[in-house]
């Protein structure tokens, strides 16, 4: 899976982003195709119209994560080699309930951009930010030391990787790590996003708590709700330590909250997207 802040507006999500949730849970699993019939068809339970359908679809298009395609004369669209990969990074993080000890210590990424070449600070800046990269100063970023192996896979990926210095290190003076973090994460505004993510889903979760019998058609639109709504938080918060976090952090909570939801709703939502599926 993969978010990005332009999918989401306000309080919900946009279009593009609940098609990137159902190309992303369900067309890897029947070749990456899905006809345009069928999305239209399933973000309609979405509160989605067809004409935003086709306009999402089409801005991803543009972005090079969707293919039109044509299977057995049926208009469609199939999701590129480079969203295969993004969904792929993007399930390690969102579905990998990962949550770092200091112990591990921690990844420092340092780097160094010539003034010539501006616009590539710019995109290490984004793409650390985006793989949750905390700032302990100018050029020197910090996140828990698990997120090795993704932070150099993507700096690889989009061509940074020759302007930054990567270091497994361990805090040791002079000051609290605790007393810090809030510094190097906006922790109020992450906070603020798990209070939107419980305010709209906690309900929504007790109410499947109370019932045993759960409609296909509603446990696609809630799964799909949730998971989109979700999958863009493990990236502002980055599996930070708990010792390190207030002690009332919301996160905690709001990840239980995701995590039932999922398990209680994929079989039924998955009933029902095959039905939509097979016509």
């Amino acid at each position: 899976m993969v978010a990005d802040d332009d999918e989401f507006s306000g309080r919900g999500p946009k279009p593009r982003a609940l098609i990137v949730t159902v190309y992303g849970l369900y067309a890897r699993e029947v070749g990456g195709w899905m006809s345009v019939a069928s999305v239209i068809k399933l973000l309609a339970r979405c509160g989605v119209d067809a004409p935003s359908v086709r306009s999402a679809i089409f801005r991803l298009k543009r972005r090079g994560l969707l293919t039109s395609t044509k299977v057995d004369g049926t208009a469609g669209y199939a999701l590129s080699r480079e969203a295969y990969q993004i969904l792929r990074e993007g399930d390690r993080r969102i579905f990998e309930r990962r949550r770092a000890t200091t112990d591990e210590g921690w990844l420092l990424a340092v780097f160094s951009v010539p003034e010539t070449e501006r616009d590539k600070r710019h995109q290490l800046r984004s793409r650390l930010t985006w793989l949750g990269f905390g700032t302990v100063a100018a050029g020197v970023w910090i996140a828990p030391a698990h997120l090795l192996d993704e932070t150099r896979d993507g700096l690889e990926r989009h061509g940074l990787s020759a302007y930054v210095n990567l270091f497994h290190a361990h805090h040791l003076a002079f000051t609290d790590v605790r007393d810090q973090v809030p510094g190097w994460w906006d922790l109020s505004r992450l906070r603020n996003l798990y209070d939107e993510f419980l305010e709209r889903h906690d309900p929504v979760l007790r109410g499947y708590r109370d019932h045993t019998d759960i409609d296909p058609a509603q446990a696609f639109m809630d799964h799909v709700s949730a998971l989109t709504d979700w999958r863009r938080l493990p990236y502002s918060d980055p599996g930070l330590p708990a010792e390190v976090l207030p002690t009332d952090w919301n996160g905690t909570r709001a990840a239980e909250t995701f995590f039932e939801l999922h398990d209680r709703l994929a079989k039924p939502a998955h009933k029902f997207v095959e039905s939509v599926l097979k016509g």
